[in-house]
Parts: structure tokens; sequence; C-alpha cells
């Protein structure tokens, strides 16, 4: 069991959860995820480290609340528990002095984000950052990436906050003002990396995308978050998460996202009916 030490509202559905979890929090580095059950007849979802104190034991987790399970997370409160939590996993980022390091960030997908941003600047680099979401109340951590970067940007698809426009607007304004990228990191919806990967090939930035495609037990056993990179098959959990973003099949793993789709969604229906219900009985007691 792995107890909750501290619970935060980021945003709509966002929460960050402080979690003991010793070993993981010793070894853990930038880009590695865990994976976790929240009960022990719950299923297997991979969840990115966020932040990690090795002196206070703890591993942050960052939860968006969109499916049955996340849905289940998110009652969890202080002193709860997550009945397990298997990591580190997957390869960590490569992270050395670039020179100029943009990183890209889509919604939810700031959070795998930020250790990795911090661990770009920790290694002298410079860091350019350029958060997106679809609207303000969409936008997590921006004081986290701003103490980490060197510049922060942030454009919102309906222009409530920031710019108003895509990351991929801000990204070829930032090259047309002069600025010089030696690499670049992009994480966040499949579409949002796929179309930034397109727009840094042709600018000629190398570029990672960490991906996050159907996984289920996270060692490269089951197969199920297999991604076609370079024309080969890869998998996810244990070639990755992150992989060179010019050479992903993005319209294959997109695809392949909406395998479970209807199921997925009839299954986080029923749970909402079933804590409606129950809601319900407990307050006609």
């Amino acid at each position: 069991m792995n107890t909750i030490r501290r619970r935060e509202e980021l945003g709509r559905n966002v929460i960050r959860y402080v979690v003991d979890a010793p070993l993981v929090a010793t070894h853990r580095k930038p880009g590695q995820f865990v994976i976790i059950r929240v009960t022990d007849h719950g299923e297997r979802i991979p969840l990115t480290i966020a932040d990690a104190n090795p002196e206070m034991r703890t591993i942050s987790l960052i939860v968006q609340s969109v499916g049955k399970t996340t849905c289940e997370m998110a009652m969890l409160r202080p002193g709860n528990a997550i009945h397990d939590i298997v990591g580190p996993l997957g390869r960590p980022t490569h992270i050395q002095r670039f020179g100029t390091v943009l990183c890209v960030g889509g919604g939810i997908g700031t959070a795998p984000l930020y250790p990795i941003a911090k661990g770009m600047k920790e290694a002298r680099n410079r860091v350019i950052t350029v958060l997106g979401a679809r609207t303000h109340d969409l936008l997590i951590l921006e004081d986290d990436m701003r103490n980490v970067s060197d510049e922060l940007f942030v454009t919102t698809d309906d222009g409530s906050y920031g710019t108003k426009g895509l990351v991929t607007d801000a990204i070829r304004s930032l090259v047309n003002g002069g600025a010089h990228i030696d690499q670049a990191v992009v994480i966040g919806p499949p579409l949002m990396m796929k179309f930034t990967s397109l727009l840094t090939k042709e600018l000629g930035i190398p570029t990672m995308a960490s991906l996050n495609p159907i996984m289920i037990d996270g060692t490269g056993m089951c197969g199920g978050c297999r991604v076609t990179v370079g024309g080969e098959i890869r998998f996810t959990c244990v070639d990755g998460p992150e992989f060179d973003a010019h050479e992903v099949d993005w319209d294959s793993m997109i695809r392949r996202l909406g395998t479970y789709r209807t199921a997925e969604q009839v299954a986080a229906e029923r749970y909402d009916h079933q804590c409606r219900v129950g809601l319900n009985a407990g307050e006609s007691r």
C-alpha cells in the first residue's frame, strides 16, 4: 500500500498527489513512469512520475480524471492509499547540455514535461517553454514550469489566457524571431505532438516525443503499447516512452488509441452511475 500524503487540485479534473513510494523516489529519473492499481481488483494504468523527493520518500503523480480508474483515483484523499505502485519503468530521458532546449507541453502533457525541463535546466541548458491548452482552466503547472525556464510562453485555443492560437504558432513565431533551438521535447495530446513534430522537422529541430499509448503490464510482455518508429515495431514501456518524434507513425498510434474508446466510455458511465446511486442512497438515510 502507498499512502497519499497530499492532494492538490491543479485545474479542472486535474489533481496532484504526493504519495509514499520510497524505492521509486530514490531510483526514478526524468522521463520515467509507474504503473498503479487503485484497488486490488482495479486495472493497471501508467502515470508519469511528475516529481520525487528522496528525503521524504515520496513521489508526485498528476492525474486527469477522464476514465473509470482516474475518476476512482480522484475520490482518494490524504490518508487513503493506492493499492500498488510499480516502477520506475521506461527509459530515462537523455539529458545533456544541448544548448537551447525547447520544451512544448499540451494540456496534461505538462505533467511529464516538468521533470524533463527541470533536468535540462540543471544540465545548464537554456530552456524555452511553450505551454498550450484549449482554455485557461485546463492549463496546469505554469508557475512550476516558469521556475525551470528561461522563457515561457502560453497559448490557448480560445484566447482566454496567454496568446490565442496553437503551440505551433508560438514555435514558428520564436524561430521567425531569430531563436536558435538545438533540441526540442514535446509531450501532449497525440494530434498536438504530430503537428508539432511536423513543424520541427520542417524547421530542422531534433525532437523527442514522450508517448502514452495503451499500456497494461509495463514490461514488454503484452505488446499493447506497440508503436511504429522508423518503420519498426517498438514497445513504449521498455523501448520508450521517448522516441524520435520525426520517426513516429502518428496516424497508426492515434488509431490504436481509439481501439477501446467505446468500452472506456461505458465503464466510466457505469462507474459514475454507481457513484450517484451510492450518494443518493446515503442522502436518503
